[in-house]
C-alpha cells in the first residue's frame, strides 16, 4: 500500500503502454516471425527482449544436410541466412543420393539472370510474345502487323510473317511445334507453318476483332482443334489434321452474345484439353467440353458482378482461377454436378504493421491478371493498386502481398519448373523476379530507353527449360534476359528489320497475300536485306546474320536499290509532270545536307547515286535511278523503314542455287520424336483423367448448398451491381460504363409469340383469361413495316400506374413467390413461347425459400419476341430491411393465366393485417370494376409449400364461380359500397378508389421533398428542356415508319414526353426509378446507332442533364444546369484536342529535324509546342507549306486549315 501511495502518478497500464511503444521500434530492427502480434509472452522473435544474436539460425554443418526425414532431405529454417554451402550440398548427395531442388540451386541465384539485349523490331507497340515448345525461337506480334521470328541465343532476326493488315491481338504455338497461330484486329486468324513460314489457313469465322487464340492439348487420333474468341461474343473451335495440317473450313461456333457489345476476353484450356473456359465482358464465364464428338457448352457461372477479365486453368487438374473487375477472383472446381468456388477478395489485407502502402491507393478495387505457380499449390492475382496478391489455392487464405510496381500490372508468369519463382511486368516498365515462399523480391530490372523514357512492358514469358525469358514492350523492343554471359548478343545491332517488311500486299479473295511488288508470296522471296529504323541497311557484317545470307560474297551482302527510267516505282503516286516545285525545293535541301554529311565524313554505308536537275527533276541521261529513299529519311516521312517498299533491289546476285537453298530452309525445327511422343501421352493422360473425373462426377447427386450464389443479369447501360450500393433509402445510379462495341440490328427470331388479348369476360374466373395466338416471321412484313411480335408490349409501356400487371421499378422492396415463379416457367414450357432452360431457374442453382424478401436492384429488357423483363433480386434482411450481398435473377413477361408472382412488400403487409376469416365479406379488381365473393376456406395452394401465403384462400364469388386468392388481391367493402344491381355482376371503380390502392411512397424515396413536389419541379425541367434544339429528337417515340428495325433492337423505348406523362400520372415509386428511365433514353441511343454519332452525343447530353437536375433537388432552372454541363466538357476536350493536333503536326515534321528523336519524348503545355531542332525558320515554313500542299496525303490524319496558324509556334 505504501508503495502505490507512493507511486500513485503511475496508471495501472503503464508498462503496457510501454510495451506499445517499444514494440514498433523493434520491429523495424528485427522483425517478428508473427507481424503485429504484441505479446509479454513471446520468446525468440516474438520476445521484446530478443536481439540480433538471438534471431540468427545456426549454420548447418555437413552431416546436417546429409540427414533424411521421412525419405526427405531436410528443408532449411525461414530464417537460415544465407544459401547452404555447394560443398556441403554436393557431399550431402552424394552420401544419400538425393537432395532438394532448393538447396542446389537457392532463389538467391535468380539474381544472375542479366539483360542480354534490347532490340528494337518493331515500328509499334509489341503486345504479344512467345517461345516455341524448344525454347530456340521466340516469336513477336505487333501493332505494326507483323508476326516476327527470332533466335534465342544469339537474338538473330530470322523471318517476318507478313500477312494481317491490323493489330496483332493474340499468338499461340503448336504442341507439335509445327504451326503458329496469329490473331487480330483485323478479325483474321492466320495459321503459318514453322519449319518453312508458308501460310496453312487464313481463318475468317468472327465479325470483330479476335481476342485470344489457343491450340488445344487434347490428342484425339489425328484431330485437333485450334480455338479462338472475339469481340463478336463468339468462340470458335478450327479442326484440323496433324499430318496434313489442314484446318476445316467451317468452325463448331458460339455466338455468347447475351446483349449488344458483349465481348469474350478471354480463354484457357485445361492441361489435358477437355475442358477450355471463357471469361466475358457480360460478367459470365463460360465452360465447355471437348470429350465428346463435337464441342460443347456444360456450363455458364454467373457469380462475378463485372468484366471478367483473366481467367487460368491450373497445370495439372480441373481448377481454374477467375479475375474480375468486381475486385475478386475465384477458384472454381467441378463437384458433383456443378462447379463450386472459392472466391478471393482484394480487399483483403495481410495482418501486421508491414501492410504495404499501396492498399488504399485506389477505391474500387480490380483484378488485373491471375497466375498459378507450377505445382498449383499458390495462386496470383495483379491488383490495381499495383500490388500482387499470393493466396494459398486450398484454402483462399492470403499468404504474401508483394509491392514494388508503381503502375499496373497485366504480366504475370510463372517460372515453368520452379514452383518458387514468378516474373510480373506492368505499364511502370518495371520487371519483377519474385520469390513465392518467402514473398520477396529477388531481382527487379527497370525499361529504361535512352532518350525516350521508360517504355511499359506489356508480355514476357519464359522459355521452357527455364533459362531465359523475352520481353516486349510500348516501343517496338524486344528484351532479351538470361544466365550466362552476353557475347552472342554482342554481334547483333540494336535495330533490326527486314527491308520487305512493311511492303504493301496484295489479296486475293481467301484473304492471301502476295507481294505487290514482286507478285510472290512472301515466303518465298529471296533473302532480305537487314537495316534499321530509318531503312538504313546494315555493314555486311551483320547481312550476314540473315538466313540465307551466311556464305554470300561482300558485293552480294550490298543492296542495289533503284529504279528505271520507264518503271514506276510501286508506291510512288505522283508524275514528274505534277510533282510539286516545292517538293524540289525540299529534295534539293536534302541533297545538300548529304553533300555536306560527306564532306563531314559521315559516309553512309552503301553508295550515294543520287542526281537532280535544276528544277528538282531527275537529269535524263541517267538510265536508272537511286530512288529518293536513300540516305537519311526522306523530307516528310515517319519512318525510313516504312518506306522501303519504295526500294527494289534491282539485282541481289542470287544464284538459282541459293534461292533453291532459301526455300528448303528450316526457320523452326520440330520437337525431337521421343521428347514429343513422351509430352503428347502425358497430355492424353491428364485428358483421360479429365474425362473420367467429368464422368464420375455428373454421375454424383447434386448438392445445393444454403449459401446463395449470386446470379447477375447484365445490362449495357447500368450495370446491376453499381445499383446496389445504398444512399440512405434510395439506389444510386452507376457510374457511365465505356463501350466497345454495339449492335445495329439483331437476327430475325422464329420463337411463338403472344400476338393479342382476349376482351375480359364478365365472369371473374373467365375475366384472368386471355386468348394466346401463335405467330411465326421475320422483322418485316410484306409492306416494310415490323411485324407486331416485335411490339413492345403494353404492359411496359402503360403510363397510368396499376395495381394489375405488376410493372417492376428500380428500388422495389418485394415478395418473391417461388410457387408463382413456376408456374410461369411450367406455362412457357407447355405454350413453347421461348426456350427456357431449367437448369438456369434460380431454385436449381441455391436454396430458395417458397417466398423471399427482395429488392430490385438491377432491371433489363430483352427483345422479343416476347419481350422479357430481366431482374436483379437482391435479398433483404426481414428483420433490419438491408441487403445481405447475396442475389438471384429472373427473367419473364407478362401472361395469360399466369398470377403475378412478384409482390410489393407494402400491399404484402397491408394484405397480412387484415387477417381474412372463413365467410368474410371481399371485393376484387378485375378489368377496372368491382366483383364481390366470399371467402370460403383457408389452406396452402401446394402442400410441399405450406407456409406461403401464395393463392391460399379458397372464395366463392357471387355469380357462383370459385376460385384460389391471394390476400393482396383482396380489399375490404367498406360501409355505404354501392352493390351491383344484378347480383354477380361488377361495379365499376372511381378513380379516387383506384389511387387510393396504389403505392404510398415511404419517407426519403423521393428525397427532401415530396413526390408531388419533385414530379411538379421535373415536369416543368423537362418543358424547358424540350425547348432545346439538341432534346427535340429524344421528346417522342421513334416512328416505327421511318425506323422499322428500331423495335427489333431496342426492347423498352422511352422519351421525355413518356416520362413526362408519368410523372403527371405519379407513376413512379420513387426517384431511383425516374432516375433509371431517364437512363436508358442513352442507353437506347448507343444500342441503336454507333457510339460516336451526334444522336449520341445529343443523348448523353440529354440524359446528363437531366439526371444533374433530378439529383440536385434546390435546382429550379434546367438551363442553367445545362450551361455548366457544357462547360465543363469544353474544358475537358479542349487541351486533349490541341494535344492530339500538335502530335499530328509534329509527326509530320520531325523527319525534317537534324536529329530525329521518339515522338514519345515530344511533350506539350497548353498550346505551346516544343522547340524543335530545324535547320532553318525557311525550312520549317517549307514544310508546313508542303504539308498543304499535299492534302491528299495530310487529310486521313488531321484538318489541315488547322495547321496554318500553328506555324508561328516553331521559332527560328
Amino acid at each position: 500500500i505504501k508503495y502505490l501511495k507512493s507511486n500513485a502518478h503511475i496508471p495501472p497500464d503503464y508498462l503496457l503502454k510501454i510495451c506499445e511503444r517499444i514494440g514498433p521500434l523493434l520491429d523495424k530492427e528485427i522483425p517478428q516471425s508473427v507481424p503485429g502480434v504484441q505479446t509479454l509472452l513471446g520468446v525468440g522473435r516474438q520476445s521484446l527482449l530478443r536481439d540480433a544474436k538471438d534471431c540468427k539460425s545456426t549454420l548447418w554443418n555437413g552431416s546436417a544436410f546429409a540427414a533424411l526425414h521421412r525419405g526427405r532431405p531436410p528443408e532449411l529454417p525461414a530464417n537460415y541466412v544465407k544459401p547452404p554451402n555447394v560443398v556441403n550440398i554436393t557431399s550431402a548427395r552424394q552420401l544419400t543420393g538425393c537432395s532438394r531442388f532448393s538447396h542446389i540451386f537457392p532463389s538467391s541465384a535468380y539474381q544472375h539472370i542479366k539483360m542480354h539485349k534490347r532490340i528494337l523490331g518493331h515500328l509499334s507497340s509489341v503486345y504479344c510474345v512467345a517461345f516455341d515448345r524448344s525454347g530456340r525461337r521466340i516469336f513477336t506480334g505487333s501493332d505494326d502487323c507483323l508476326v516476327k521470328i527470332w533466335a534465342t541465343d544469339d537474338g538473330r532476326l530470322l523471318a517476318t510473317l507478313r500477312g494481317h493488315s491490323a493489330e496483332i491481338s493474340d499468338m499461340a504455338v503448336n504442341y507439335e511445334n509445327t504451326l503458329i497461330a496469329a490473331g487480330s484486329c483485323d478479325k483474321v486468324v492466320r495459321v503459318w507453318c514453322l519449319r518453312t513460314c508458308a501460310p496453312v489457313a487464313v481463318l475468317q469465322g468472327h465479325s470483330a476483332s479476335i481476342t485470344s487464340i489457343q491450340f488445344c492439348p487434347s490428342t484425339k487420333g489425328t484431330t485437333r482443334y485450334l480455338t479462338s474468341t472475339g469481340a463478336d461474343g463468339t468462340i470458335c473451335f478450327w479442326q484440323w489434321h496433324v499430318k496434313t495440317m489442314k484446318f476445316r473450313d467451317r468452325p463448331v461456333k458460339f455466338t455468347e452474345r447475351s446483349r449488344p457489345g458483349v465481348q469474350i476476353s478471354c480463354s484457357s484450356f485445361s492441361s489435358g484439353g477437355m475442358f477450355i473456359t471463357t471469361g466475358s465482358t457480360d460478367h459470365v464465364i463460360r465452360i465447355y467440353y471437348l470429350g465428346s464428338e463435337t464441342p460443347e457448352k456444360i456450363a455458364e457461372l454467373e457469380s462475378h458482378t463485372d468484366k471478367v477479365v483473366a481467367v487460368q486453368f491450373c497445370n495439372n487438374g480441373d481448377r481454374f482461377v477467375s479475375g474480375s473487375r468486381d475486385g475478386t477472383a475465384r477458384i472454381w472446381q467441378y463437384q458433383q454436378q456443378e462447379w463450386k468456388s472459392i472466391v478471393l477478395d482484394m480487399a483483403t489485407k495481410m495482418t501486421g504493421n508491414n501492410v504495404p502502402s499501396g492498399e488504399d491507393k485506389v477505391t474500387k478495387l480490380k483484378v488485373t491478371m491471375v497466375a498459378w505457380d507450377r505445382y498449383d499449390t499458390t495462386v496470383i492475382t495483379a491488383v490495381n493498386n499495383f500490388l500482387l496478391k499470393v493466396w494459398n489455392s486450398i484454402t483462399g487464405q492470403l499468404l504474401h502481398t508483394l509491392s514494388g510496381h508503381d503502375d499496373e500490372v497485366f504480366v504475370l508468369e510463372a517460372h515453368p519448373f520452379d514452383q518458387r519463382i514468378i516474373l510480373s511486368a506492368g505499364h511502370d516498365g518495371n520487371i519483377f523476379i519474385w520469390d513465392l515462399d518467402r514473398g520477396t523480391k529477388i531481382r527487379n530490372y527497370f525499361n529504361m530507353i535512352e532518350g525516350q523514357g521508360h517504355g511499359a512492358v506489356f508480355d514476357c514469358k519464359f522459355s521452357p527449360d527455364g533459362n531465359h525469358f523475352a520481353c516486349t514492350d510500348s516501343h517496338g523492343h524486344l528484351l532479351l534476359f538470361g544466365f550466362g554471359c552476353s557475347k552472342y548478343y554482342e554481334k547483333i545491332p540494336d535495330q533490326m528489320f527486314f527491308h520487305t517488311d512493311y511492303r504493301p500486299l496484295i489479296r486475293d479473295a481467301n484473304n492471301y497475300v502476295l507481294d505487290e511488288q514482286t507478285q510472290q508470296a512472301p515466303h518465298l522471296m529471296p533473302p532480305p536485306f537487314l537495316v534499321d529504323v530509318d531503312g538504313n541497311p546494315h555493314p555486311t557484317k551483320f547481312q550476314r546474320l540473315v538466313p540465307g545470307r551466311e556464305n554470300c560474297k561482300d558485293e552480294q551482302l550490298i543492296p542495289q536499290l533503284g529504279y528505271v527510267a520507264n518503271e514506276q516505282v510501286i508506291g510512288q503516286q505522283t508524275n514528274d509532270q505534277d510533282e510539286s516545285i516545292l517538293d524540289g525545293i525540299i529534295r534539293e535541301l536534302q541533297r545538300e545536307q548529304d553533300l555536306r554529311l560527306i564532306n563531314e565524313g559521315d559516309v553512309p554505308h552503301f553508295p550515294v547515286n543520287r542526281s537532280y536537275s535544276a528544277n528538282g527533276g531527275k537529269s535524263p541521261n541517267m538510265d536508272i535511278y537511286s530512288s529518293p529513299n536513300i540516305g537519311l529519311r526522306r523530307s516528310g516521312q515517319i519512318e525510313g523503314v516504312r518506306q522501303m517498299h519504295n526500294n527494289a533491289p534491282r539485282s541481289q546476285m542470287a544464284t538459282e542455287r541459293d534461292l533453291m537453298a532459301w526455300s528448303r530452309r528450316v526457320v523452326v525445327n520440330e520437337l525431337n520424336s521421343g521428347v514429343s511422343r513422351v509430352q503428347e501421352e502425358c497430355r492424353t493422360a491428364k485428358g483421360d483423367i479429365e474425362i473420367s473425373l467429368y464422368t464420375v462426377e455428373k454421375k454424383k447427386k447434386p448438392s445445393y448448398t444454403t449459401q446463395r450464389v449470386s446470379l447477375v443479369l447484365h445490362d449495357s447501360s447500368s450495370e446491376y451491381s453499381d445499383w446496389t450500393a445504398d444512399a440512405g433509402i434510395n439506389l444510386q445510379p452507376p457510374k457511365r460504363q465505356t463501350r466497345q462495341a454495339t449492335r445495329k440490328i439483331c437476327s430475325s427470331s422464329e420463337e411463338e409469340n403472344l400476338k393479342s388479348l382476349e376482351e375480359r369476360q364478365k365472369k371473374p374466373k373467365q375475366t384472368r383469361k386471355k386468348q394466346m395466338s401463335k405467330t411465326k416471321g421475320g422483322l418485316l412484313s410484306m409492306a416494310g413495316e415490323p411485324n407486331e411480335e416485335w411490339f413492345a408490349p403494353q404492359w411496359i409501356l402503360d403510363t397510368i400506374p396499376r395495381r394489375s400487371p405488376f410493372v417492376p421499378q428500380m428500388g422495389d422492396e418485394l415478395i418473391y413467390f417461388r410457387q408463382g415463379h413456376e408456374a410461369y416457367v411450367r406455362a412457357v414450357r407447355k405454350s413453347k413461347i421461348y426456350s427456357l432452360n431449367l437448369q438456369k431457374q434460380p431454385w436449381n442453382k441455391m436454396d430458395l425459400r417458397e417466398q423471399e424478401f427482395v429488392k430490385i436492384v438491377g432491371i433489363k429488357y430483352e427483345v422479343g419476341p416476347p419481350t422479357l423483363c430481366c431482374l436483379k433480386l437482391a435479398f433483404l434482411d426481414p428483420i433490419s430491411g438491408k441487403m445481405t450481398g447475396e442475389s438471384f435473377s429472373i427473367k419473364y413477361h407478362d401472361m395469360p393465366d399466369v398470377i403475378d408472382f412478384l409482390v410489393l412488400h407494402q400491399f404484402y403487409n397491408e394484405a397480412k393485417e387484415r387477417n381474412w376469416q372463413i365467410g368474410d365479406r371481399f371485393r376484387s379488381i378485375i378489368d377496372d370494376a368491382w366483383w364481390f365473393g366470399t371467402v370460403e376456406s383457408q389452406q396452402p395452394f401446394q402442400p410441399e409449400y405450406p407456409d406461403s401465403s401464395f393463392q391460399c384462400y379458397s372464395v366463392h364469388w357471387d355469380n357462383n364461380e370459385r376460385e384460389k386468392m391471394s390476400p393482396w388481391d383482396m380489399e375490404p367493402i367498406p360501409e355505404g359500397t354501392a352493390f351491383p344491381d344484378e347480383v354477380g355482376a361488377g361495379v365499376p371503380v372511381s378513380q379516387e378508389e383506384l389511387t387510393a390502392l396504389l403505392y404510398k411512397p415511404q419517407e426519403g424515396e423521393w428525397g427532401a421533398h415530396s413526390r408531388d413536389e419533385e414530379c411538379e419541379r421535373v415536369i416543368q425541367g423537362i418543358n424547358h428542356l424540350l425547348s432545346l434544339d439538341f432534346a427535340s429528337p429524344f421528346a417522342v417515340p421513334v416512328d416505327l415508319s421511318a425506323y422499322p428495325l428500331y423495335c427489333t433492337v431496342v426492347a423498352y423505348p422511352t422519351d421525355l414526353n413518356t416520362i413526362r406523362r408519368r410523372l403527371e400520372n405519379r407513376f413512379y415509386r420513387r426517384i431511383s426509378a425516374l432516375m433509371w428511365e431517364v437512363r436508358y433514353i442513352e442507353h437506347n441511343a448507343r444500342t441503336f446507332n454507333e457510339p460516336d454519332s451526334p444522336i449520341v452525343k445529343a443523348a448523353k447530353i440529354v440524359t446528363d442533364v437531366l439526371l444533374r437536375f433530378i439529383g440536385d433537388q434546390s435546382c429550379t432552372d434546367i438551363l442553367d444546369t445545362y450551361n455548366k454541363i457544357k462547360a465543363e466538357e469544353l474544358n475537358s476536350t479542349d487541351a486533349e484536342e490541341v494535344r492530339i493536333r500538335a502530335y499530328k503536326i509534329c509527326k509530320y515534321l520531325l523527319p525534317f529535324c537534324r536529329f530525329p528523336f521518339h515522338l514519345s519524348m515530344v511533350s506539350f503545355a497548353g498550346q505551346k509546342l516544343c522547340t524543335l531542332k530545324l535547320f532553318t525558320s525557311a525550312f520549317v515554313v517549307v514544310c508546313c507549306f508542303w504539308i498543304l500542299s499535299n492534302p491528299k496525303i495530310f487529310i486521313a490524319r488531321t484538318n489541315v486549315n488547322a495547321l496554318r496558324p500553328c506555324v508561328v509556334f516553331f521559332p527560328p
